[in-house]
């Protein structure tokens, strides 16, 4: 397998509003590739900017065309810049970064050769971040605790965008809300490799921040989301049957209470708010059910259309692959993914039981 380093990359950059950092940008990009030697392309991805970003794009884009341009139509948000950047990508090596010039391009050839180390994903830690403590020190500390402690992937630094993929395991990913900063969990939930390492962070020179406090309940709901597709993406009905189960027990606790205190105490059932308490508790246990399995049709329906399987496979031995497989960078060379080609599949080597030609 090549070297990390020896292989093109794509660098993908989400952009909104940045007009007065993107001439630094592309300055201390290319001084800290182009003598690196990697090959590489950088995908600009325009979040709907409305300060003149648009323009200032186009010009870098003409004068140095490794500088490619996505413009969105408005601002759709730094997740879906990061998954159309994804899309628009080339390379098999994938790095994600800031336009504001908070990280630091000089990393970017470090965190590169890190993946020669038998790694599938690098995550930048901002150690010594240059923020203000309660605006964005705290609330981040907060978020990567309960993310971490909630997903079991345990990281110190889930904000920092500089990041490095290899591109097999996020170009399926599918990218929501503000579900970018969980990237890390769904590819290690995939089998990847992951490693955390101390970047180079700068307090911001340029622009004014596009994040505040309120990112906080965002990212809880979505933290909420990720969680629900780990545990109940193939099988909703568990998570609406739990809760099912648990509302219609505690319908039967209030109505038996009812009864039990209309016969002990003379308290008439009518008059007593745990018999409307029972019906409606068992009325939401019935609606959970029902919601789940609503829930369980339209992911069958959603794996039969797209002809998708619940499931991924790494590698297979003495059968044809017959759905993606994911890893190939966790296989040593030499051993392939499969010992016998994929249906239809034309092989040079002779077939050891076909017949010989006859004899001139």
């Amino acid at each position: 397998m090549a070297s990390a380093s020896t292989q093109p990359i794509s660098i993908i950059v989400p952009v909104y509003n940045e007009v007065e950092s993107l001439w630094d940008l592309h300055a201390e990009m290319t001084a800290a590739l182009d003598p690196s030697g990697i090959e590489y392309e950088v995908v600009l991805v325009n979040d709907g900017s409305t300060d003149g970003t648009t323009q200032l794009l186009d010009a870098i884009h003409a004068k140095d065309p490794r500088f490619k341009v996505v413009h969105f139509i408005r601002n759709y948000g730094q997740t879906a810049a990061m998954s159309a950047g994804i899309k628009h990508a080339s390379h098999e090596i994938i790095v994600s970064m800031d336009a504001d010039l908070q990280n630091d391009p000089a990393d970017i050839p470090r965190l590169v050769a890190t993946l020669d180390e038998g790694h599938d994903l690098i995550c930048g830690w901002r150690k010594k971040r240059e923020d203000a403590f309660i605006m964005r020190k705290l609330p981040s500390k907060i978020a990567n605790w309960l993310i971490s402690s909630t997903t079991g992937v345990h990281l110190h630094d889930y904000g920092c965008t500089l990041k490095v993929y290899r591109r097999e395991y996020v170009r399926d990913i599918p990218l929501y809300g503000q579900m970018h900063r969980f990237i890390p969990i769904y590819v290690t939930w995939a089998g990847a490799r992951m490693v955390e390492v101390p970047v180079n962070h700068r307090a911001r020179a340029k622009g004014t921040s596009k994040y505040g406090i309120t990112r906080t309940f965002r990212v809880v709901l979505d933290l909420m989301t990720t969680v629900f597709l780990r545990d109940f993406y193939t099988n909703p009905l568990y998570f609406f049957g739990y809760y099912g189960f648990g509302s219609v027990g505690l319908g039967v606790l209030c109505a038996a209470q009812a009864v039990y205190m209309k016969y002990s105490f003379g308290t008439w059932i009518h008059k007593n708010p745990l018999a409307l308490m029972a019906a409606m508790f068992v009325l939401i246990g019935f609606n959970a059910f029902f919601f789940g399995l609503l829930a369980e049709v339209i992911i069958r329906m959603n794996f039969e259309i797209q002809k998708k399987e619940p499931y991924r496979v790494r590698q297979v031995r003495g059968v044809p692959p017959v759905t993606p497989l994911i890893g190939k960078s966790q296989t040593p060379d030499g051993m392939g993914y499969e010992d016998v080609p994929p249906k239809g599949e034309a092989t040079d080597e002779a077939d050891p039981k076909a017949e010989a030609p006859p004899a001139a």
